[in-house]
């Protein structure tokens, strides 16, 4: 596949090519191509346990990827029929503490001090650090955003594990325990199956919005929701500290703050100044519907038909690497490798061919609707509904169906 093995003198040969990524032994249907190495140790982790999922906080504002980790490490958490605990880091941590319990968790730790009121990593690692060595969770997993890139890759080299980063998948070895890290690789040619065979805990920071956010239980209610649109959350505005006798007695014992020694916890930098974003500041992980736009749609003009579109359904544009390149739409808009992941209910792809760094961003879309003049363009291999024609006939159609009010089928 990748040029690896090479015939000299009627013999097979490994060259430098070799990754060692085994996908010659799947396909040598001789079973006579094998990996050996070094006998591997085996080691004792039985005193490691648990699901530990890094809450990311910026200002008030929670991570959208904190609550779709939570929810994964809770099913991880039941296929090892093991706890599921949250850390959270910051300053005034009181408020909304609840919101976490409605995710399934059975522990949260608090490490609440001024000296966390802004994202610092090299302080924030250190927390880290002492709360796994101590509590000793067998997986821990974070976002993949840009503080999770930053900073995991530091709790991971001071305890010495392996870090998967950018996972799009995990999954539970039911036979071994373990945890399969699934990520993109070779520039998303190909998806990598990880384990951590020597180390714990075993360690990934995961894509935001390639998992499902669901509520599985509202602690303080005892209520059983399952995700569904009527569960009441007037709750989650309030302080915890001042509800009733009931319900904060439902939280005792499942909540625990670190202590922290303020002089132990010096931060390297010094934030000189904050500066909001200027132009535009939408995000299109946000909706649920994306019109996006690629090489095909021809000039930054022909967006206002996607727009337009887009307007009608109450959902945004979006915009391959090539339309932003082109500098016909601006980088918000991007979707794929290189620009946002997003998972919506729909995503109408127009003159985009389907590079696999752009499907990288949105194949998890629940119905993905292709349009493109190409039969053969590889959108179509992930589209639900492919339709091959000019996106300038197809487009207005599909508006003026809209508009008239008649049903699209």
């Amino acid at each position: 596949m990748y040029d690896a093995i090479e015939i000299a003198d009627k013999k097979a040969k490994i060259n430098e090519n070799c990754v060692f990524c085994g996908a010659c032994i799947d396909v040598c249907k001789y079973n006579s191509i094998e990996i050996t190495g070094a006998e591997e140790i085996k080691k004792d982790f039985s005193g490691y346990s648990g699901v530990m999922v890094f809450i990311e906080k910026h200002n008030s504002h929670i991570a959208d990827v904190s609550f779709e980790l939570l929810s994964e490490g809770r099913k991880l958490a039941d296929s090892l029929k093991t706890k599921l605990s949250g850390i959270l880091i910051g300053f005034n941590l009181k408020n909304n503490l609840s919101d976490f319990f409605d995710y399934g968790i059975d522990k949260l730790y608090l490490a609440d001090s001024s000296v966390f009121e802004n994202n610092f990593d090299d302080i924030y690692s250190k927390v880290l650090v002492q709360v796994i060595n101590k509590y000793k969770p067998d997986i821990f997993l974070a976002g993949a955003t840009s503080f999770g890139r930053t900073l995991i890759p530091k709790v991971a080299a001071i305890i010495k594990t392996g870090l998967t980063a950018d996972c799009t998948a995990l999954a539970i070895d039911e036979e071994k325990k373990i945890l399969l890290q699934t990520r993109p690789t070779f520039g998303g040619n190909i998806l990598a199956t990880i384990i951590t065979r020597n180390s714990r805990p075993q360690m990934a920071t995961v894509r935001p919005h390639v998992m499902e956010k669901k509520k599985v239980y509202n602690e303080v209610q005892g209520k059983e929701i399952n995700g569904k649109d009527e569960f009441n959350d007037s709750h989650s505005s309030e302080n915890i500290y001042a509800k009733s006798d009931t319900a904060l007695s439902k939280l005792k014992g499942k909540i625990e703050l670190i202590e922290i020694d303020d002089a132990k916890f010096k931060t390297r930098y010094k934030l000189i100044s904050v500066e909001k974003e200027t132009g535009q500041s939408i995000n299109i992980t946000d909706y649920d519907v994306i019109v996006s736009g690629g090489r095909g749609i021809g000039g930054a003009e022909n967006f206002s038909l996607l727009r337009e579109l887009a307007d009608l359904l109450g959902g945004v544009v979006g915009a391959s690497r090539a339309a932003v390149d082109s500098s016909w739409i601006s980088y918000p808009h991007q979707v794929g490798q290189t620009g946002k992941t997003v998972n919506p209910k729909i995503y109408v792809a127009c003159g985009i061919s389907g590079a696999i760094q752009h499907l990288a961003g949105m194949q998890t879309s629940d119905i993905i609707i292709a349009v493109n003049k190409d039969p053969d363009a590889p959108i179509f291999k992930i589209a639900n509904y492919g339709i091959v024609g000019d996106l300038f006939e197809i487009i207005p159609k599909l508006i003026k169906r809209i508009k008239s009010g008649k049903s699209l089928t």
